[in-house]
């Protein structure tokens, strides 16, 4: 019979469900992709019964259930740190303390109420420790016999940051720094503090910071202040955080907005407000120092385990200009990177310490292949599916016989400057859209860009799009001599791309230098002219890659325009069902489900137009 592991990660954010059936990944998937509920935190119900199911187990058949960390020693950090901070803090306090008390303090028993929904057995339930499931999701997974290991995020129990060690099914913790001197909550308070939601609106701070002008007097004010009154970053990398001025260890919000003010000479910006020269600026400053710290996080880890290959997860490994800074350093010859890096991930990971820890059972590894199988381990849906959703939404449909036949007439609308809803296979585990939830235009369209933030995503006009390219290709496009297949890396465009800036390029208004062309794939071109690449394997995705060939072909382009199947507020699309109310509801042009084309516009033609079919017959 075999031996199954079921993850879980829940009750903080992103809440998840995994599962190992005799060491290897046969799902996984987050909860808000079933609930519509961006970033749920509740128990995963919905992806538990999925991941259960797509196993072929039955819950009183599992071996372990694994809960991504450990909850008494959490509400011990907690206690310790209002008794730490008295008098402060007594109104969080108050706030915090019945919900620890009814919910977080009686983890097990909740915990096995909600377990009893998924079957009537008793299960064993393990507690592997927070920053332990972040090292077994970034070690286990990946290529490497032996690696290095590098976790970062807000916090987990009391560590928000650890150095490991890997070799064949062993982790070794060396080093780990400890709440409240978080590197995930000192770039946090600075998303706050630029207006944006913590734990979600980290990425748009990323995104921002190439906008600030590194020559400028005040970027470089920005940083001196910041590293003289907010943090103190050590050699080794270690940091101290200068607690008078952050108010996330007993408040309600991340940082004292007068104290920072004082210091900053701007205010705390107002959601949604004019981003102004100054915030942008002030993104570039903390970027660079996340950047340094965790350069020379990596110079200390080398140092410890001499590894030459490093592994990342934790919601700060999903800084991908800081990883891209990091493979450029040379600091290790090879870097890998969980996919589902932040607590979602914590699920794949808890199932694996159970797995190669608790139960001791070797590893396989198959060289130059991690075990993620893409990150395509989420629900797939069937023709049937598809069929029935057009029915319901009476709504017409093409349908393609022949696999070739699609790739044809998409490559044709895509380089035609529409956009499309590409929905195949199996969703992606971890919060990017790799091929199979994607929306996909032509990167050598110069609206592209605006296109999609403004009238697809809706949102934010400043942000970036990433590039899907065939993996033969990317050296082609990008200085990187190596795959990127998780949309993990930032790296620079060619030079022989690139347009040049004119004159005074960093002292334009934003949205002047958001338009100007910077190279001859200009919707991909980050305005300081990198990109977030992720490269298609022929082998782990055959459609996406046959796809982009296809476009290649007849452009002489092998990339598209790569971002994930939803607008801004809603999680990444799960069913077809999800996929047309998402297409109906904005601007998109086609809706590619399966084998099925959609157009906006024959969605109002008349019922018998004899080229759409309202009807089909599956074999």
């Amino acid at each position: 019979m075999p031996e199954a592991i079921l993850g879980i990660s829940a009750y903080y954010h992103d809440s998840a469900a995994a599962i190992l059936v005799d060491g290897e990944i046969i799902a996984a998937a987050h909860e808000e992709r079933f609930t519509r509920k961006k970033h749920d935190p509740s128990f995963p119900l919905n992806a538990a019964k999925y991941v259960l199911e797509e196993a072929g187990i039955a819950y009183n058949d599992l071996t372990a259930v694994a809960f991504y960390d450990k909850p008494y020693i959490k509400f011990e950090r907690l206690l310790e740190t209002y008794h730490s901070f008295v008098p402060k803090g007594l109104v969080s306090f108050l706030s915090a303390m019945p919900v620890w008390i009814k919910e977080k303090l009686f983890m097990k028993k909740m915990l096995n109420e909600e377990l009893a929904k998924l079957g009537d057995g008793k299960v064993r339930v393990l507690f592997p420790e927070h920053h332990l499931s972040h090292a077994a999701s970034a070690f286990y997974p990946s290529p490497y016999e032996e690696a290095a290991i590098l976790t970062l995020d807000g916090v987990g129990e009391w560590a928000t940051t650890t150095i490991g060690y890997g070799k064949g099914k062993d982790i070794k913790i060396l080093r780990e720094l400890d709440f409240p001197h978080s590197l995930g909550l000192l770039y946090s308070a600075f998303t706050y503090y630029c207006g944006f939601k913590v734990n979600s609106g980290e990425y748009k701070l990323m995104g921002l910071a190439p906008y600030g002008n590194p020559k400028a007097e005040q970027t470089k004010d920005f940083k001196r202040k910041i590293l003289e009154n907010l943090v103190d970053i050590k050699e080794d990398g270690s940091i101290l955080l200068n607690m008078e001025y952050y108010d996330f260890a007993t408040g309600l919000k991340m940082a004292k907005d007068k104290k920072w003010e004082q210091i900053l000479g701007i205010p705390i910006r107002k959601p949604e407000s004019t981003l102004t020269g100054e915030y942008m600026n002030l993104a570039l400053a903390i970027q660079m120092i996340t950047e340094e710290v965790v350069l020379r996080l990596s110079n200390t880890t080398q140092e410890l385990t001499k590894a030459k290959n490093i592994v990342l997860a934790g919601g700060v490994a999903l800084n991908c200009v800081s990883n891209g800074k990091l493979l450029k350093s040379g600091i290790f010859d090879d870097i890998w990177i969980q996919p589902a890096a932040g607590d979602a991930g914590g699920a794949l990971g808890a199932a694996y310490a159970a797995w190669h820890i608790w139960m001791g059972k070797e590893r396989k590894i198959v060289t130059g292949k991690d075990a993620m199988k893409g990150a395509y381990l989420g629900p797939e849906f069937s023709d049937s599916d598809i069929v029935k959703v057009a029915r319901r939404n009476n709504a017409r449909f093409h349908y393609f016989e022949s696999d070739d036949q699609l790739y044809d007439k998409i490559s044709d609308i895509l380089a035609e400057g529409n956009v499309v809803g590409w929905f195949q296979g199996r969703m992606e585990y971890g919060p990017r859209a790799l091929g199979n939830r994607s929306i996909i235009g032509d990167a050598r369209n110069p609206e592209m860009q605006k296109k999609m933030n403004l009238k697809i995503k809706y949102r934010e006009g400043f942000r970036p799009f990433a590039p899907s390219v065939i993996e033969e290709e990317i050296q082609e496009y990008f200085e990187l001599d190596r795959q990127s297949p998780y949309m993990l890396l930032v790296v620079p465009v060619n030079e022989a791309r690139k347009n040049p800036e004119p004159e005074g390029y960093n002292d334009l208004e934003m949205y002047d230098r958001l338009y100007h062309l910077r190279s001859d794939i200009p919707s991909i071109t980050h305005i300081d002219y990198s990109a977030r690449v992720q490269s298609v394997n022929r082998e782990v995705n055959p459609r996406y890659w046959h796809l982009i060939n296809k476009f290649k072909q007849k452009t002489g382009y092998g990339l598209l325009v790569n971002t994930s199947f939803n607008v801004r507020g809603e999680p990444i699309v799960c069913s077809p069902e999800d996929g047309y109310r998402c297409f109906m509801r904005t601007e998109m042009d086609y809706l590619v489900l399966g084998n099925y084309l959609f157009d906006k516009k024959e969605q109002e033609k008349i019922k018998d137009d004899t080229n759409w079919q309202e009807e089909f017959e599956l074999d």
